[in-house]
């Protein structure tokens, strides 16, 4: 029953950490807005309470001496995924505060980028705080008064990594894998409805149709290469008969 909860704990943290980083790269383009702002605080801010629930279930669980070995292997290979996502997490912070900061929104100081990328992140950020609607209550100079509070954030994440180092002793090169390296990449698994956030993945093109456009590439070309072959024959019977 532990182990089923810490894994439903950290794939909920690992969902909020995605879709955070999904709005940090719309930070500073077209796309950038109050309401992104807004979305990346309440997204951290959720992200940061999952990261303190994971620690804190985990590191009991790897301090309880009566635990089995299987058991204790098993929690120290999701404390390595924990301390993977609190790193990424930590990361995307830091570089959220340094984009936020050349790219005010009160007093623009530059233009923002043409990424290419369009349209609104609101349904990602709605689905990493688990709820419908998106509802927007910030003031106008959130982007000035959030950026110290992401100060301030960053360095309680920093300290929180600190004391995880200090109180969990875990090698991570001693950690055994449960699968090999690209395992889920090569999988077809179905991305299920999460509490906590659910990132969007584009689905595979049906072979049977990329089959059959590749052959009628393959007739198109057999055609044109014909054609050459016809049009150098005649060229050629010419200049010999001239």
């Amino acid at each position: 029953m532990g182990k089923d909860e810490c894994k439903t704990m950290l794939d909920a943290l690992n969902k909020v950490t995605a879709c955070y980083r999904h709005l940090v790269i719309a930070l500073g383009s077209t796309s950038d807005s109050q309401n992104l702002r807004e979305e990346l605080k309440k997204t951290r801010k959720k992200a940061q309470e999952l990261a303190v629930a994971n620690r804190t279930k985990l590191t009991a669980l790897l301090k309880d001496k009566s635990i089995s070995k299987d058991d204790r292997a098993e929690y120290e290979r999701l404390w390595v995924l924990f301390t993977s996502s609190m790193e990424l997490l930590d990361v995307d912070m830091k570089r959220s505060l340094e984009i936020g900061q050349d790219f005010p929104l009160k007093v623009p100081t530059r233009h923002l980028i043409q990424t290419g990328m369009t349209g609104s992140t609101t349904t990602v950020a709605a689905r990493a705080m688990s709820v419908q609607n998106m509802k927007y209550e910030a003031d106008a100079n959130i982007d000035t008064v959030d950026l110290k509070e992401l100060e301030t954030e960053i360095a309680q994440v920093d300290q929180m990594m600190e004391e995880m180092e200090m109180k969990v002793q875990v090698a991570p090169w001693a950690v055994e894998a449960k699968q090999e390296a690209g395992a889920e990449l090569k999988s077809t698994v179905s991305v299920g409805n999460s509490s906590v956030g659910v990132i969007s993945i584009c689905e595979e093109e049906p072979k049977e149709t990329v089959e059959g456009e590749t052959g009628l590439m393959k007739v198109f070309a057999g055609i044109i290469f014909t054609v050459v072959l016809l049009i150098a024959g005649i060229l050629g019977y010419l200049v010999i008969n001239l």
